[in-house]
């Protein structure tokens, strides 16, 4: 399973209904997240990629789009 169909996995089960943002779209401006999925969204990827996201980088801006949190794995090195 590539990155991005993991990412929007997440995302599915953390809004708890079948979405499909495209890839640049805004999670939380749209309404599909709000900040209080942020950690549940963090503590799926962390799951999903077996990586640490430290507090520093709880951002809601990080993780906006599927784009931006593919971004944010890559450079990361997940």
């Amino acid at each position: 399973m590539d990155k991005r169909t993991k990412i929007t996995e997440i995302l599915h089960e953390i809004a708890g209904k079948a979405i499909s943002p495209a890839d640049d779209e805004s999670l939380f401006d749209s309404g599909l997240l709000d900040s209080f999925a942020l950690a549940d969204l963090v503590s799926a990827i962390e799951k999903a990629f077996d990586c640490t996201i430290p507090d520093a980088d709880l951002n809601p801006r990080k993780f906006d789009s599927i784009e931006r949190i593919e971004a944010y794995l890559e450079d990361h090195g997940k």
